[in-house]
């Protein structure tokens, strides 16, 4: 296969909300350059970007995956994206590579909440990006509004190239950078290429204005010449929009119908002309805060962005080369865990299809196969020096479900697979909680989780179970209170004897030391679990040794572990330990432990404890006709209003709301809001249970 040098590579990303029509417009651009004799179709399955048997059976894609194409002496790398933002992880490892975002738009709805989620990160990695409307000749399709909704989205700095229009039945397209007029047969393709109809004639030479004046402002050069000539020609509009689209500033708008192949080729022709290049990119900084230089000439880096298994392939990395050339047999560092890997085989992939290479250079995407000590956002150099590329931050999960098997021999195969999901996808987080003594699988929303369950069941032959993860609680106590225990036990020899007592008050930041004791030391905990123990020697007199002073806090601390209300791990308690007597032979720290344990439990019990639970700040962000019906149900949930913030035609309700409410609330806001409305979530501080809940939740345990 040939080798393009950086300047010949474009990299673009189809991404968009979901039925906008990425997958069948990379079908046809494939087939538009003559990689493909006949376009594959969604509902056929056999398109050349959703090849896994789930996007089969889902008809959607679920992936993101790398397709390429070559047209006019450029090598066009495609990937196409998931359009639910369950799958944001794949949307973003994506973007991140990328050197120009295509954002296909369904003409029929215009900008949806998947698109905007999509253009947040967009705009944040601060990625050229044009934009197509896509199903130009659906009777439903409203070109202008799609335009508008656009504009809504990014701002004034949208400028149409084309629009769609009808001539004696047939569907048309006027370009106003090349001031012609596309007209396609009913079977797409080819258009015939016709001069621009008088009575479109007034609207197209404002809208070539326009772009003029638009392509002008990024250039200084260019807008002298503007000023000079009072137009620019083609090539040099070009060169403005490319500046604009490299400066974040200028965003172009096309139409196609993807599905009957009217428009696409112009589109190809748009991204080999004008669209940024892997050479016309701003350099990056490392992690080291060295320049990473995109020539061919520099040490190699390459960036991980993705990560497959496949069936009789294992393991494979696609990646991203950032500067230098890889070619087989390299050896190359891998910047997180220092180990070396070799690479033993280059693929271009276009879904299942492998083609094998000698050589990738800079700008180029690739994979490769069973790397021994890499994964999704790894970074891998030559040389002696590390280049380490900034990581994708991806979003936290937004569910979590305890999982397990019913069968205990596949535990260890459940970790085993759960662990490789997560390589696949980062935004899938499996942890072990010890409190609860659960496996915690988190995600980003219910269709997240039905993947990853299809995944489970049918590649790796597991029958997962699932259910709400145990709340975690905290107890503490409300007012000071004393007990003394004495643990006395005789069994022939050596007996066992202790006796302790105790106050116990809450403890509050700030609070002055205690009065009337003989504070004689002071130990003062920040627990694994939140909160603190503060614990006090106030034994005058001998009448405990002082070797048997920790022990007393071993066994407070061991019931801090396991509150008695509810099991739940204790904190913010101060205890004073002020008096106790010991036996010449039978006391000794198990003796010690026992006593200080029970007392602390006894006096805990009469100290007006209280659960506390976990609340969480939840921020929605909701159209602003949908904010009532999402307040009533935040409101059955125990929340409290904390403010609003507009942004365009959208609510931003931030709320605070306990962890245990939140279980359900995706697919309930989903199910509100048509899937229009967007959360997050965050922990923030414990808070008082209710006492009818406490009640509950007291009984529930015993």
């Amino acid at each position: 296969m040939k080798v393009f040098d950086d300047k010949h590579i474009k990299n673009v990303v189809f991404v968009g909300a979901h039925n906008s029509g990425k997958t069948t417009l990379a079908e046809t651009m494939l087939f538009e350059a003559g990689l493909l004799n006949r376009r594959g179709t969604i509902e056929d399955k056999n398109t050349v970007s959703d090849f896994h048997d789930i996007e089969h059976e889902r008809q959607a894609s679920v992936f993101a995956t790398p397709i390429h194409t070559e047209w006019r002496n450029y090598k066009i790398n495609i990937i196409d994206t998931p359009g639910l933002d369950d799958f944001i992880g794949e949307i973003i490892s994506s973007i991140r590579v990328g050197d120009t975002i295509a954002t296909v738009i369904n003409g029929r709805h215009g900008v949806e909440v998947g698109t905007e989620i999509i253009w947040n990160y967009i705009d944040k990695y601060n990625k050229p990006t044009l934009f197509i409307v896509n199903q130009i000749d659906h009777p439903d399709c409203s070109f202008d509004d799609a335009y508008k909704s656009i504009k809504n989205l990014v701002g004034n700095n949208t400028v149409q190239v084309q629009y769609p229009i009808q001539i004696d039945g047939a569907q048309c397209i006027i370009d106003v950078l090349k001031m012609k007029c596309y007209k396609f047969g009913t079977e797409g393709g080819k258009p015939e290429k016709l001069s621009i109809p008088k009575e479109e004639k007034i609207k197209a030479d404002a809208l070539h204005n326009e772009l003029v004046e638009k392509a002008a402002e990024n250039d200084e050069a260019l807008m002298e010449l503007y000023f000079e000539k009072g137009t620019l020609n083609e090539n040099e509009m070009r060169q403005g929009i490319k500046a604009g689209m490299l400066n974040h500033d200028l965003f172009p708008v096309f139409c196609v119908s993807a599905l009957h192949d009217m428009g696409s080729g112009r589109i190809m022709g748009f991204i080999d002309n004008v669209a940024p290049a892997a050479a016309d990119l701003k350099p990056e900084q490392s992690v080291e805060g060295d320049t990473i230089v995109p020539k061919v000439e520099a040490p190699t880096s390459l960036f991980v962005f993705k990560t497959l298994y496949q069936p009789n392939l294992g393991q494979v990395n696609f990646f991203k080369v950032k500067s230098g050339e890889v070619t087989v047999n390299d050896k190359l560092t891998n910047a997180r865990t220092g180990e070396q890997e070799v690479i033993n085989q280059l693929f271009i992939m276009d879904g299942r299809i492998r083609q094998a290479v000698q050589k990738l250079t800079v700008g180029d995407i690739g994979a490769t196969l069973k790397l021994k000590h890499t994964e999704t956002n790894d970074s891998l150099y030559s040389g002696n020096s590390p280049i380490t590329i900034k990581p994708i931050i991806y979003p936290e999960p937004r569910i979590n479900r305890a999982i397990t098997v019913g069968n205990k021999a596949d535990e260890e195969k459940l970790s085993e697979a759960l662990k490789r999901i997560h390589s696949q996808d980062p935004t899938v987080v499996l942890r072990y909680s010890k409190e609860s003594k659960e496996q915690i699988l988190s995600c980003q929303g219910e269709l997240h989780l039905a993947i990853i369950d299809w995944m489970l069941k049918h590649d790796y032959k597991l029958q997962p179970i699932y259910s709400k993860p145990k709340i975690k609680y905290r107890e503490t106590i409300q007012r000071s209170s004393t007990a003394n225990y004495r643990h006395k036990k005789q069994s022939g020899g050596s007996g066992q004897f202790a006796q302790v007592h105790l106050k116990i008050e809450p403890l509050q930041a700030g609070m002055p030391e205690p009065e009337g004791f003989n504070i004689r030391g002071k130990e003062d905990v920040a627990l694994p679990w939140g909160g603190k123990l503060v614990f006090y020697n106030c034994i005058v007199g001998g009448v405990i040794d002082a070797r048997y002073i920790p022990s007393v806090m071993k066994g407070v601390l061991e019931v801090m572990e396991e509150g008695p209300l509810t099991g739940s791990f204790i904190r913010d308690v101060r205890v004073l330990l002020y008096d106790g007597k010991m036996h010449p032979v039978d006391s000794n720290d198990i003796s010690f432990k026992i006593a200080g344990a029970h007392a602390f439990k006894e006096a805990f019990l009469n100290a007006n404890p209280k659960l506390l639970e976990p609340i969480n700040e939840l921020t929605v962000k909701v159209p602003e006709e949908m904010i009532g019906g999402v307040m009533t149900d935040l409101q059955s949930r125990r929340s409290i209003i904390q403010g609003f913030d507009n942004l365009d035609h959208y609510q931003i309700l931030k709320c605070t709301i306990p962890s245990a409410e939140l279980f359900g609330y995706s697919t309930d806001l989903r199910s509100i809001t048509q899937g229009k409305a967007t959360f997050s979530s965050r922990f923030s501080s414990y808070q008082p249970v209710p006492n009818n809940i406490q009640k509950e939740l007291i009984k529930a345990e015993v």
